[in-house]
Formats: structure tokens, sequence, C-alpha cells
């Protein structure tokens, strides 16, 4: 007991630093806010709205990797449902080779042309045939409009990750089999939104074939991760005619704190940091009509819903648009209720069939969700087969590792770290605080925080034996990411064989750490993680900075020899360690245990988990680990 006392007492030096990181993080995203603020008020004529416009679209498609070629939509109706007035066809068409698409087709009894409706779901487990979004699909084609209702990847009758055996899906149907997939897109400088929204621009090219769609009259209308869908077509699908997204618009101002970074489809690279907020959905669909629905009591903040739309009708104004933006509130919570599935009914009848319409809905069924299913099982896996992101991700990382930078002759490794990593070392000195020393039979432990850049500490504990000399010592550098306790054991010996040891919380682990628990459904780590992308950063190029801070305290202390600086990690450290060594030559010698092998690697599994610290959007392009070792040669030790 006496032991444990005085080894939580020694690890510990400054006591809470859990909201550091997202503190350190906030301010950089609240000069993105302040500058993007100056440069809307700044336009004021057509031609800016378009400039502004036009930047939205191709900063957008870069984050997502651009889109591939349209190949054969290959549709085919495997049974149909006869109802009173109107019909529901099951639909099946592939919008890549292979990556297969389950939909539903409402149509209207008569002969057209009819209005259409991209019907996107929202995340539910069943996705285009929950009750909910039946509702508002079966609203519409008793309206007389056409409407393609389809599953998203990873929900409904695709799911990505299913287990035939359990009869469910092996991750979590949803958000989780998004994040899975997800991450791993990054990996290849691409985002699955881009197969949802590509799935979205085929769904439109198949209406394109049904010769009772006007192709004039095609909006977009969807809830939740339904509304996030719609606003990302209302960006990249020229050809809609009307939008209308439910429960998503908010402002990044205010969802950035409460309840922060939601789903992995939500959250593009660099997004924040390029300038853009949600308003910009809004503004690139100028001047057709758009319509925000929101709820008062939404987890996507009401507050920052009302400031995107004054901000955003000033910008339509300016185009002579102003009556094609609107907003629609209601006081309940999140969910595509009655009342703004009818706001929905109103909008688009006013703007594509220039009626105007009370938007009430009859009370009418619903089917029950396996009647609906376009497969025989109920899942493309188990009955046609298909693509799936992950698999076709895998695909694109295999075809891009042979063409990465540093592949080629010549290549300048250190660069291409630094640049994919954004590493930004600050040029301000080192500031050093002492927090007292705890004794040890042979060795005592000096406390230290080093002030690696503005607003951030890194706790530090010096390992010195009680036997000095005069000639200068080595050193060795130690990190965790649980924590630099972790150490103590490696540094002990250090310590006791007569030499020099410095363990460090890197900002975000150990002392820095935030709490257990989860935030909007989403863990703390994943949200600093997703605040960093947004921001145009990475953890581990945010990391590296606190690292070789870490290493220079040690090179300039007096006791130390500088030219025997080693570094000692395990796990995703020992992978931050790598990035270290590569960028820092004082490092004389690394020994890295248990790290990421290969990006590669990671980007063919199926399933993974416990990675998310070391991802790095767009890696793939430019190097991955094995260039990293070969490239420290003697220097790696493993």
């Amino acid at each position: 007991m006496t032991f444990s006392v005085l080894f939580i007492a020694a690890v510990t030096v400054v006591g809470d630093l859990s909201g550091m990181l997202d503190t350190w993080l906030s301010r950089i995203a609240e000069r993105h806010f302040a500058e993007r603020r100056q440069t809307l008020a700044a336009i004021q004529t057509p031609e800016q709205v378009r400039a502004r416009q036009e930047y939205v679209r191709r900063t957008i498609l870069e984050s997502l990797g651009g889109f591939p070629e349209k190949t054969p939509l290959n549709p085919k109706i495997t049974g149909t449902l006869e109802r009173e007035d109107y019909r529901i066809e099951k639909l099946v068409f592939e919008s890549l080779p292979g990556f297969r698409v389950t939909a539903n087709v409402y149509v209207p009894k008569g002969t057209g042309p009819f209005p259409a409706i991209l019907g996107v779901a929202g995340h539910s487990n069943e996705g285009k045939a929950i009750d909910t979004y039946q509702r508002a699909w079966i609203g519409f084609v008793k309206r007389g409009w056409l409407v393609i209702a389809f599953d998203p990847p990873g929900q409904g009758e695709r799911s990505e990750y299913w287990d035939a055996a359990a009869g469910k899906s092996k991750v979590g149907i949803g958000t989780r089999e998004h994040t899975m997939a997800g991450l791993q897109a990054l990996l290849t400088g691409t985002n699955v939104a881009r197969y949802e929204i590509w799935d979205g621009i085929r769904a439109f090219d198949y209406l394109l074939t049904r010769p009772e769609v006007d192709p004039k009259r095609i909006a977009v209308a969807g809830n939740s991760g339904g509304g996030t869908q719609s606003a990302y077509l209302s960006v990249m699908e020229p050809r809609l005619a009307a939008a209308a997204p439910s429960c998503y618009i908010t402002s990044w101002t205010k969802l950035w704190y409460k309840p922060g970074p939601q789903d992995a489809e939500q959250d593009f690279h660099n997004f924040i940091g390029a300038g853009l907020d949600f308003g910009d959905f809004l503004l690139a669909f100028a001047p057709k009509p758009i319509k925000m629905m929101t709820a008062i009591r939404d987890f996507f903040p009401i507050e920052g819903a009302r400031a995107t739309y004054q901000e955003t009708a000033r910008l339509f104004e300016i185009l002579g648009a102003r009556d094609k933006i609107d907003f629609f509130e209601y006081d309940d919570v999140h969910g595509w209720s009655k009342p703004r599935r009818e706001a929905t009914y109103r909008w688009f009848e006013k703007h594509l069939n220039n009626r105007e319409d009370d938007g009430l809905e009859p009370e009418f069924s619903v089917e029950k969700p396996d009647v609906l299913n376009v497969t025989p099982t109920g899942q493309l896996a188990t009955s046609f087969g298909s693509e799936t992101v992950f698999s076709l991700n895998k695909k694109l990382a295999e075809q891009m590792y042979p063409q990465r930078a540093a592949a080629k002759s010549g290549a300048d490794i250190v660069s291409l770290v630094k640049r994919r990593l954004v590493v930004d070392l600050p040029s301000t000195p080192l500031t050093l605080r002492a927090f007292g020393e705890t004794g040890r039979d042979g060795y005592r432990i000096e406390k230290y925080t080093l002030e690696t850049e503005a607003g951030i500490t890194v706790p530090a504990l010096l390992y010195l034996p009680a036997k000095r000399g005069t000639a200068k010592m080595a050193a060795t550098l130690c990190f965790d990411a649980q924590g630099k306790q972790v150490c103590d054991s490696t540094l002990a010996k250090v310590a006791l064989d007569g030499k020099i040891g410095l363990a460090i919380d890197p900002r975000g682990w150990g002392e820095s750490a935030a709490p257990t628990g989860q935030r909007g459904g989403y863990g703390p780590a994943y949200q600093s993680f997703m605040r960093a992308l947004l921001l145009g950063r990475t953890m581990l190029g945010i990391q590296v900075v606190d690292v070789l801070r870490a290493v220079e305290f040690l090179a300039k202390r007096p006791e130390v020899d500088a030219a025997q600086i080693q570094l000692v990690a395990s796990g995703n450290a020992a992978t931050l360690g790598l990035y270290a060594a590569a960028l820092d030559k004082r490092i004389a010698r690394i020994s890295a245990i248990g790290h990421l092998q290969s990006y590669l690697w990671l980007a063919e599994q199926p399933v993974h988990d416990g990675y998310l610290d070391v991802i790095v959007p767009g890696v793939l392009k430019d190097f991955d680990i094995p260039d990293l070792t070969k490239y420290l040669g003697a220097r790696y030790a493993h």
C-alpha cells in the first residue's frame, strides 16, 4: 500500500487537464469561425455569391476524394405491392459495379409526368422502411409524387457487417457501421459520405430512366442522417429542383461545444479549417428553393439553425431569391415528426407544382418493414451479395499503394510526414515549471510541466540516478497512450542503470485524457479526433509536437548526452514515436513495440478496433509505416 501511494503521487504532476486538448482545439476553431464571418460579410454582389458557391463545391468534393465514373445501373424490380391509389416497386440497382442499393419506388396512379422525391433515410435500423419515413413517402405519393426511397450503406437491407448466424450486424447497424468503414475511408483521402452521396446521384439517374417522371421537378428530402444527405446532395447534385433537409442544419459555432461532432459521414476533413459551415450547404443551392426543417428541442442546436438561416437568407437576397429560402421550426424533439413532414409537403407543392397546399397529412396505415424488403432474406449480404464501403475502399487503397509518393525515387519522407500530419512546431521557447520530487531507492523523480506551446501543458517525470559522475548520461524518453505511469518500471531500470529517463503525457493522454464516458453518443477520444479532423489537423501531428519538445528538454539538460537520446514506446504510442524519430534526428534510437505495421493492412481489415489515435487522412497517397521504418534504418529497433 505504501508503494502504491508513492506511485500515484509520483506519476501525477498537475492533476486534472482533461479539458485541455478540446480547449486548445476550440481556440483554433473560434479563429476560423471569426474569419468565416468576415468572409461572408464581405460578400455583397451576385458574382461574389457565385464565387463562394464554386469554392464550397470544390472544397467539399476534394474532401470527399472526388467521385467515380458513372457505370450501368443494372436496375431490377424484384416485386410490386399494389395499394389503392399507388404501388410500391421493390428495386435494386448498382450505384457502382457490384455496389447494390435497395430501394422502394412509390408510384402514384396515373400516367404522369409526376414530380419526384429522392427519399433519403436517416439513421434508423430499418433504413427506408421505418414507420416515420414511410409516412413521408406515402404522404408524398398520395399527393401525386413519385418517390424513390433507398437504404444508405450500413442500414436497412444494406448491413455491411452482417452476421448471418446471429441475424444481426457484427458491429451495430447505422452509425457504428459508418464509423467502422469511415475511419478506413479516411486513409485513402475519402469519406463514407462519398458513397452515400453517390447513391443519391445515381438514384437521380435512375429517376431519369422513368418516363413518368418530370426531370425538371425532382427534389430531395430526409431527416437526421437523411437531412445530412439532403444537404450534401444540395451541393453535389445540380439537377435537383428543390430541397428540404430536416433535423440537421445548425451551425458549428454551436454544435462544436454541445453535443460535439457526430457521425463519421458528418465530419469532413478540414471543413472548418477551410472556412465552411452548415450555411454553405444552403448557399450552394441558391437560387433554387430550399427550406430548413428544425426542432426546437433537437440535439442539433436550434440557436445555430436560426443563426444559419439569417446568415444565408441575406446571401439569397443578393441573388434576388429571398423567397427561395425558408425556415420551419416546431417545439418538439429530433425526428421527422408530422409537423415537419407537412411543412415539407407545402414547400414542394408551392415551388414545384405552383400550388398552395395546406400540407395536411391524412391518416393511413404503413407497411411492416419486412413487407418492403427488396431481397428474399432481408439483407443483400445473404441474398444477392454486394460490394461494401469497406471492400471498395480496400480496392482503392490497394490501387493507390504502389503509386504513393514515398515509393517514387528521391522521395522526401520528412516533408511528406510534415505535410500529411500537418506538423506545426512553435517557435516560442519551451517553458518549464517544477513541481517537486519523489524519492526512490537508488534514484529520484522530479516533476515538471512542459509548456510546449500556448495553452498546452505536458506533465513530465524526470528519473535521475542517485549516483552520478561527471560524464554526460544517455537518456530515454517514454510515453504511452494509457498514461506515463506505464513507463514507470522501464524508467526505474534506466535510472538504476545510471541513466536518465523522462516520461511524458502528450496532450490527450494520461493526465490530459478526456474523462471516460460518452458525450452526445460518442466517446470523448472520438470527438477530439473529429474536432482535429474538421480543423484539418491530425492527432499524431498535434501530439508529435509535444514529443519533439520533450526531446528538446532532454537535449538541453547539462547532464544529458544529446547524442544518446532514445525513445521507448508501445502500441499507438510507438506509432507516434516513429513519426517523432523521422522528424528529429536527435532521437538516436527508437524501441517501438507493437506499433501499427501498415496503414494498408489497416485498410484491409474487415473489422478493426483501437487505431483511432493513429489515423491520418489521405496517408496512403503519400507513405506507409514501412516507409518510415526504412527511412529510420539502424535507428529503428523492435
